[in-house]
């Protein structure tokens, strides 16, 4: 097959009649908004969420609940090491949440860089199960141990974690309330969802409040909320549209296909060719794997 340079309308038809496979290993271009550079590690925003940090973050929760995950199973030291050598690369994104357990590894790691540089999310849980605890208290109670975990004043973005359910912007509306009095008084700066379900993720389209939100994909719908991508993809293009920042994670089908060399350059270059993800985190368990995926991304980018 030549190589193609797709607009959004013929790659949605592609995806429409199932051949987007045969596709990948040729570029997604992106008529839309296309990336500014080849940097893997340009400034990117988030919608118009007003924050601003790097095209590729860092996911601390592989394999995460009950506050625990790889990053805490590894050791301190460990964890530290991977997120310093995370940010001396230049990346600027760390993505927590209360069923991680990470939040006093990124202070530790970062404590002595400048908050102004990072940006931090992290989510609370108020589902069943997840962490230890059976009660749920109220989001100001539970942002401000997360704000004395994490060591600092205010959290950049803080999320309602793993929404499934399509009427969700009812049963957590009292959150959500609490949530935007706490943007207004500076001590989040922005608020939004994960969502684990495309009910959810459109009913989010709809919703003002969400400033940002995590989606799932990837080319081979694994880990995602349909094994076909396309009405994914044309979901995340309404959310795009809408003006929320869109954070792409389960890239590599949350780990299904970590040791295929070609499935990882082909998820990458799908989502950064889309162009309605703004940005991508990844759960990166070694310093190895960071150097690889900013070459893998840099390669993607030229190739787009």
């Amino acid at each position: 097959m030549s190589t193609t340079v797709l607009n959004r309308r013929k790659f949605i038809a592609a995806l429409s009649l199932g051949t987007a496979h045969v596709l990948f290993s040729d570029p997604l271009v992106a008529a839309a908004k296309p990336m500014r550079s080849t940097d893997p590690l340009q400034m990117v925003k988030l919608g118009q969420s007003g924050l601003e940090t790097s095209l590729i973050g860092v996911g601390t929760g592989v394999h995460g609940g009950q506050r625990s995950s790889a990053l805490t199973r590894g050791g301190k030291d460990s964890a530290i090491g991977l997120i310093r050598h995370a940010y001396d690369r230049g990346i600027r994104f760390f993505d927590c949440a209360d069923t991680y357990g990470t939040h006093p590894l990124v202070a530790e790691a970062l404590k002595k860089i400048d908050r102004e540089k990072i940006t931090i999310s992290s989510k609370i849980w108020v589902r069943p199960g997840g962490i230890p605890e059976t009660e749920r208290p109220d989001a100001d109670i539970v942002v401000d141990r997360f704000r004395k975990e994490l060591n600092t004043d205010y959290i950049d973005i803080v999320q309602i974690h793993c929404m499934t359910e399509e009427n969700w912007t009812d049963t957590q509306k009292r959150q959500m309330e609490i949530l935007e009095k706490l943007k207004d008084k500076g001590v989040i700066r922005a608020h939004g969802v994960s969502v684990h379900s495309l009910d959810a993720m459109k009913k989010a389209v709809s919703s003002s409040w969400v400033d940002v939100i995590h989606v799932r994909i990837n080319p081979y719908g694994i880990a995602m909320d349909k094994p076909e991508p396309k009405e994914v993809v044309q979901v995340i293009s309404q959310l795009h549209e809408s003006g929320k920042g869109v954070i792409g994670m389960k890239l590599i089908g949350d780990g299904k296909y970590q040791n295929d060399s070609q499935k990882i350059d082909n998820a990458v270059k799908f989502v950064l060719g889309l162009g309605s993800v703004d940005m991508m985190i990844v759960g990166f368990e070694n310093a190895d794997q960071i150097d690889n995926y900013l070459s893998r991304t840099e390669n993607a980018l030229k190739a787009l």
